[in-house]
Formats: C-alpha cells, sequence, structure tokens
C-alpha cells in the first residue's frame, strides 16, 4: 500500500519545553507552542494550542462466546447533558491507565472495580486518538472472553471515585439494535461494537 503521510514527528518544532501549564485540576490543560513543516514547503508561523492531558484508557467489551451475550455498564456522564436527554450512558467498562504500561492488568482492575468480572482471555482489539485536536489521551480497547451465563449483575463502583454503575447483559443482536438506534452513542464502545461485528467469525474462543 502507498505510504500517504510525508511527514514525522521531526517535522514539528516545539518552542517551549517543557509545556507552560494552564490548569492543573481534575485534568491538566498544557499550552503547546510549535510550528510544523508545512504540505507547500517551508515552515508555519509559531502556533498555540491548549491541550487537555488526561493521560490514557483502557476499554473493555466483555462477551459470552457460547451465549452471544455482552455486557456494558450504565453511569452518568455529565458532559453528554448538553447533546442528549438522558447523561446515563450505555458504555464499555473503561478507566485509565495511570501511566501503567499492562494495560491488560488495567482492564481487569477495572472490570472487577466497574462489574465485578475476574476477566482471563482477553483480546485486544485496536486503539485511537479520542480527540487529537484536543487532547493527548490514547484509548486501548480490549475484548474479554467471559461465561456471562450465571452472571447476577447489581452495581458497582468506587464511592470514593464518585462512581455508580449498573451492568446490563443482553444478546448481541440487541445491543447493535441500540447502536443503530443511537442509543449507544460513546466512541469507545461503537467502535468496540463494531469491531466485534466485523471480526468475531474470525476469533478463536477457548470457551
Amino acid at each position: 500500500m502507498k505510504e500517504i503521510n510525508q511527514f514525522e514527528r521531526r517535522h514539528v518544532m516545539l518552542k517551549t519545553s517543557p509545556n507552560k501549564v494552564l490548569y492543573n485540576g481534575f485534568f491538566k490543560i498544557e499550552e503547546y507552542t510549535f510550528e510544523h513543516a508545512l504540505f507547500t514547503g517551508g515552515v508555519s508561523e509559531p502556533i498555540r494550542r491548549e491541550i487537555l492531558e488526561r493521560g490514557h484508557a483502557v476499554a473493555v467489551l466483555p462477551f459470552d462466546p457460547v451465549t452471544e451475550q455482552i455486557l456494558l455498564i450504565e453511569q452518568i456522564r455529565i458532559g453528554a447533558l448538553a447533546t442528549k436527554e438522558s447523561p446515563w450512558l450505555l458504555e464499555c467498562i473503561a478507566g485509565m491507565a495511570d501511566g501503567c504500561e499492562d494495560l491488560e492488568a488495567v482492564a481487569r482492575k477495572e472490570a472487577q472495580e466497574e462489574a465485578g468480572l475476574e476477566l482471563t482471555n482477553l483480546h485486544y482489539m485496536c486503539s485511537y486518538l479520542s480527540s487529537p485536536g484536543g487532547t493527548t489521551e490514547r484509548l486501548y480497547l480490549y475484548l474479554a472472553e467471559v461465561d456471562l451465563s450465571d452472571y447476577q449483575g447489581g452495581t458497582f463502583g468506587l464511592s470514593e471515585e464518585g462512581e455508580d454503575i449498573k451492568t446490563h447483559v443482553m444478546p448481541f443482536s440487541e445491543a447493535m439494535q441500540r447502536l443503530e438506534s443511537e442509543e449507544i452513542d460513546n466512541a469507545a464502545t461503537v467502535i468496540s461494537l463494531q469491531w466485534l461485528a466485523l471480526n468475531k467469525s474470525k476469533l478463536s474462543f477457548k470457551l
């Protein structure tokens, strides 16, 4: 396949190092000042951008290959209030990596905290930049092979982190209907469900 991208990291010139910290609270905002190579040749004028620095995250979609059921969690996401009647969203299990390089360990920890699940078999799906014009965050997505036949469900989450999470087990076909109706409309869950739809028949499951 023909290479499209003609530029590399070396074609971006950061003018300040380290970046200027504008805010450091629940999230951190840094100011980037940089120049970059132009498609027409030469270098751009200095550009300033405020970038959200929240670290990277891991999301996991539990899937029972025997019953063709998945597990999603429901919790409030206040940012959704601007465009939805209800800010309680159906999502994959997810959490921040907090600098941990063992992403599968992060997935297992979050599954225990948010759904009471012990994960063993994980399949890496993909990763993506959540919104690279405004944040450095990259999300890493995993499919978890689980037995949901006796799963009891309930409410989960860490109270000290303000979490109030309810689990939902449903047929994969129902999840896809909720995706098509745009009830499920957060990126990690949309991408995970679409990935599973494309790759389910190619996977070798151990259950």
